[in-house]
């Protein structure tokens, strides 16, 4: 990628600096909930809607979907024509798609406004190229790594959120509560955020966007789509091998083009591919703690393998979880900043590994249930919090909201492939006690592999920020 002559500026921070942080947090909690809220509908959705089980199942795949095609793409035109703006378009989109939810029952509607919804992806990785931008050097790490961490704790909140609503009023109001809380996120930021001085030159690379998103689609929609069409079916092989193809192409058309979207030769070198490769091992391990648990949870009790909980009762069982984000995301920056970002990572996915260890014991008390998602949510804490770290002295500041949405996009693919997985499995195996044992397994092999790929990260410790650089 070729940018322009760069010139070097510490802008001062604005009086407004000291709401930065907390909005963007907020927001990056709030896309999280989104992506989640529908779980816990989605058995009530078809009953709801007049749709069938197979149509549903859309209402969260198109939300994945459309989050991993659009966060690199906002990320690369976040680092050319504002990170605010694009701030403001994402919650903009999120806001829209929440209210068509919130007044309608209508399936192909609301499949369109889960769309609008998964624009918020692109929240977290402007975020963090926000904060290190506009913050004193002395707080970007924590920031940083508490932002990136707001994906899982969004998760973990929106479960017990959705339930809650979903059990003692109408499932709209879920959408008529977010649809306030994005439109009071558009305005803190349009008053409290300035645009960042930082800006990539060159032109944006519609070729390049149009070549992803196909790619995207193409690999995307067999994995969630596989357990139902048939994994063997003509339509599921095709589809796999027309991704790698556009892939094939599309790689070869970035390495070639001058503005490309995605910087292909940063992102090969060691200190930005094994971190990526992380991202994507790390989002399907974590996602299998709340998803496979959720089901696990609310199972009958009667002879099957469940517990035969209440919606609300189950996500109440998962607040370890979201405790265990907020807490350890900081711990996470504290190992960081004193030893080394590849620490953390490795005790990170220790802790995710001995998660799953715990939840694969069959037939445990409800009480071991509840640590074992705590135990694996501190891991995932560990983890999302120092990705951004290690990506923050190896990316230049002109293609960091870039490099993030690259990273967030992995993660979202892995936690789509974890969903694919899963559902598979349970579907396979009636969801009997062995079934959701090999569940909590394969997780726990993705944990496993999240150790053995950090052993390849770079050992340094973690650089602060000590001047912004402006390229215009």
């Amino acid at each position: 990628m070729t940018l322009a002559p760069p010139r070097v500026a510490v802008p001062s921070r604005s009086t407004g600096s000291r709401f930065v942080f907390p909005i963007l947090a907020v927001g990056g909690v709030f896309q999280a909930i989104l992506q989640t809220v529908m779980v816990p509908l989605l058995p009530s959705m078809p009953a709801l809607t007049g749709a069938s089980i197979t149509a549903a199942s859309w209402l969260i795949t198109t939300t994945l979907l459309v989050g991993a095609v659009v966060t690199p793409i906002f990320g690369r035109l976040a680092d050319m024509y504002g990170k605010k703006r694009m701030l403001i378009a994402s919650f903009a989109l999120m806001t829209v798609g929440s209210l068509v939810c919130a007044t309608t029952s209508d399936i192909t509607l609301l499949i369109g406004a889960r769309a609008l919804q998964g624009a918020g992806a692109a929240v977290i990785p402007i975020g963090i190229s926000i904060l290190r931008d506009e913050l004193p050097p002395h707080r970007v790490n924590r920031a940083v790594a508490t932002m990136s961490s707001t994906l899982g704790l969004g998760t973990a909140l929106g479960l017990p959120f959705a339930a809650s609503i979903a059990e003692y009023a109408n499932w709209h109001t879920v959408f008529w509560v977010t649809s306030g809380l994005g439109l009071a996120l558009i305005a803190a930021t349009a008053l409290f955020i300035r645009e960042s001085p930082v800006r990539t030159g060159g032109r944006f690379d519609g070729v390049g966007a149009v070549g992803l998103t196909a790619a995207l689609v193409s690999l995307l929609v067999p994995v969630t789509q596989g357990s139902t069409w048939g994994w063997t079916s003509p339509a599921v092989l095709s589809m796999v091998a027309v991704s790698v193809l556009l892939f094939g192409i599309w790689g070869f058309q970035q390495l070639h083009t001058r503005n490309s979207l995605v910087d292909l030769r940063t992102s090969a070198r060691r200190a930005v591919l094994i971190p990526h490769a992380v991202a994507m091992f790390v989002g399907f391990a974590f996602y299998g703690n709340a998803l496979i648990t959720t089901q696990l949870l609310q199972a009958p009790a009667d002879g099957s393998a469940g517990y035969g909980l209440t919606i609300f009762q189950a996500a109440l069982c998962q607040l370890p979880l979201s405790l265990s984000m907020i807490v350890f995301s900081q711990v996470g920056a504290s190992i960081s900043e004193r030893r080394s970002p590849k620490l953390t990572v490795l005790v990170g996915a220790l802790a995710l590994v001995a998660g799953y260890g715990i939840h694969a014991v069959p037939d445990k008390p409800l009480w071991l249930v509840v640590t074992a998602l705590g135990v694996a949510a501190t891991g995932t804490a560990l983890v999302y919090s120092t990705l951004p770290l290690l990506l923050l002295p190896a990316v230049p500041q002109t293609q960091m909201a870039a490099a993030n949405g690259v990273n967030v996009l992995l993660r979202s693919v892995g936690t789509t492939m974890c969903s694919a997985v899963v559902a598979t499995i349970l579907a396979a195996t009636a969801a009997t006690t062995a079934g959701f044992t090999l569940a909590y397994l394969v997780c726990a092999v993705l944990a496993v592999t999240v150790f053995v790929v950090s052993l390849a990260l770079p050992g340094g410790g973690v650089r602060r920020e000590t001047a912004v650089v402006s390229v215009e």
